[in-house]
């Protein structure tokens, strides 16, 4: 009886030392390999990214860097939209999380373009452009035969009370006109009116335009007419692109010098490919008119740049470079305020 029972001790012991041992082993299997990818950080030149955003939130000393999802995968599956990565130190950033996905029955599920989100009256606000897989009914008026294929384009505006999202469209259609091929929308906010600045593509118009129109208060909608700032070929120093025609007018962002000038920075093709302009607005006014300035800003083959204010004071241009695919990456460079323009500073870091 004492050695059965001895037997069944011993039985016992083994039965619970495996238990032990697999739990451990599927522990690890579960558990350890999920923390140690969210724990990797990515560097920014890993992160392909063309038209970059930054929120530069200062109650959190967060920044946040918005991007399409097709810029990171060629994946067809993962469809479109748009994600963020954070960080503390514009040098290493956490893995993307998504903050919209087109949805299966949203009207435009073919690309989606330079997202930007704007702090704005207690909300969040994703600015981007959505492209279908339709296209404009008037395809008769091509300016040569390899001229690009007129789909249906447009700026939209969606909300969220997070920067993380998830965020919202008002509406399943974009905020400027249908029949419209237009791109790259901005908030700018004058005598607490809010607009949007953004193109009309040179696609459809071969002399691409930037345009106004007034916001609704709560952005859900424009109200109003559109209204031209100014044609891309009125700056001296954009050139044609290589169809040997059509005018680029790219990746607007305005800002207010320290002695209050109005200036915008825009994108478009120079001498020595993609690069960024400056304009300013000779009222001080965001109606203009705008004056453009003859020297680029950045010409080196980059562009579609924006500008924020660093956690430590520094005020910095992101833009990608070059401008060539897959090869676009985040740059980051200080840039000096004259109060009359703006000027390159060297590099961040």
């Amino acid at each position: 009886m004492r050695i059965k029972l001895l037997k069944y001790m011993k039985l016992t012991l083994m039965c619970f030392a495996l238990q032990i041992i697999l739990f451990f082993m599927f522990t690890n299997v579960a558990f350890a390999q999920p923390i140690k990818t969210a724990d990797k950080t990515l560097k920014t030149e890993e992160i392909r990214v063309r038209d970059p955003f930054i929120l530069a939130d200062k109650s959190t000393q967060t920044y946040y860097l918005y991007a399409s999802v097709h810029n990171r995968t060629q994946d067809e599956s993962e469809g479109q939209g748009v994600e963020v990565y954070t960080s503390k130190d514009l040098q290493n950033w956490t893995r993307p999380q998504i903050v919209f996905k087109v949805p299966n029955d949203f009207w435009a599920s073919r690309a989606v373009w330079a997202p930007e989100v704007h702090s704005y009256k207690g909300k969040y606000y994703l600015f981007t452009t959505f492209t279908s897989s339709d296209t404009l009914e008037n395809q008769s008026l091509l300016f040569s035969e390899d001229w690009p294929q007129r789909y249906k384009r447009g700026s939209q505006i969606l909300v969220s009370d997070l920067p993380i999202g998830p965020f919202e469209p008002f509406s399943n259609k974009p905020h400027t006109r249908p029949d419209w091929m237009t791109l790259d929308g901005t908030l700018w906010v004058e005598d607490d009116q809010p607009y949007m600045v953004y193109c009309h593509e040179w696609v459809q118009i071969e002399n691409g335009t930037m345009d106004l129109v007034a916001l609704e208060t709560d952005l859900s909608a424009t109200k109003g007419d559109n209204f031209v700032l100014f044609n891309a070929s009125d700056a001296t120093w954009v050139k044609a692109v290589k169809y040997g025609a059509g005018f680029v007018t790219d990746g607007c962002f305005l800002y207010k010098t320290k002695t209050g000038n109005l200036l915008m920075i825009w994108s478009s093709m120079g001498a020595d490919g993609y690069a960024i302009g400056i304009a300013a607005s000779e009222s001080g006014s965001i109606k203009g008119p705008w004056k453009h300035q003859g020297k680029c800003l950045f010409k080196n083959n980059g562009g579609h740049g924006m500008i924020f204010t660093t956690f430590d004071g520094e005020l910095v241009i992101a833009l990608h470079q070059p401008n060539t695919s897959p090869d676009e990456r985040m740059q980051l460079y200080k840039l000096k305020d004259t109060g009359e323009s703006l000027e390159l500073d060297g590099t961040l870091f």
